[in-house]
């Protein structure tokens, strides 16, 4: 019976990753570390409300006895200044995983990053490079295992509001990109139950990319 720990549960990828773990018959408890409590009322769950999430030091007892996390905290591009995003993609990867890695060293960590992450450094393009640095840092506390999910173009299978035009566009065209660009893109349900059977099962990888994701053979 596995603990585990989600950051980002509110998301599109977090809440489905939520969702199917309070479902498994292998999960013990969900601890979810979020602003905001959701409304499912589950005896598995565990919503810790939270709001600095550069520091857990008040919420330390929470990352203790944890066998999986799942990490999808995330912002769009363009939807934040540059600072933030930095902020956001990196420095919070980095103090959610000195937490868990302070009180739970044997766990497994599950990064949702994106496709293009660049480890180099070096990319021009603020989304590829700061990735890239969140994968390496998230790398450099040497869990025992460690998953980075490099999806492209996710497609929400439930109805949302867009965050911005493009994002209204590539909804409507991806009957055509599935079609024409299958390692491009994928939909929300392939991409969390792929995280949750690696993460609980375990994956012959570090980083999976958007192939590797929609190839992936769930265990039964």
């Amino acid at each position: 019976m596995k603990n585990i720990i989600i950051a980002g549960s509110t998301g599109m990828i977090g809440n489905l990753i939520l969702q199917n773990c309070l479902k498994r018959n292998d999960v013990q408890k969900v601890t979810s570390i979020t602003r905001r409590r959701s409304q499912i009322n589950d005896v598995k769950l565990v919503e810790v409300l939270h709001t600095d999430f550069l520091n857990y030091d008040s919420v330390n007892e929470y990352f203790k006895n944890q066998d999986i996390c799942f990490y999808c905290i995330g912002v769009y591009t363009g939807q934040v200044p540059r600072n933030e995003f930095r902020k956001i993609t990196v420095d919070y990867t980095n103090a959610f995983a000195k937490a868990l890695k302070e009180n739970s060293p044997e766990a497994t960590f599950c990064f949702l990053s994106g496709q293009g992450a660049d480890q180099s450094e070096k990319s021009v393009m603020m989304f590829a490079k700061d990735k890239g640095i969140a994968e390496n840092i998230l790398l450099s506390y040497d869990f025992p295992h460690t998953y980075i999910f490099r999806p492209g173009y996710i497609y929400p299978v439930t109805p949302r509001k867009e965050p911005n035009v493009t994002y209204k566009i590539m909804r409507g065209i991806y009957p055509f990109l599935n079609r024409v660009y299958h390692s491009g893109v994928i939909n929300s349900e392939e991409l969390s139950n792929a995280m949750v059977d690696i993460g609980i099962n375990s994956g012959n990888k570090i980083i999976y990319e958007n192939n590797d994701i929609r190839q992936h053979k769930i265990q039964t």
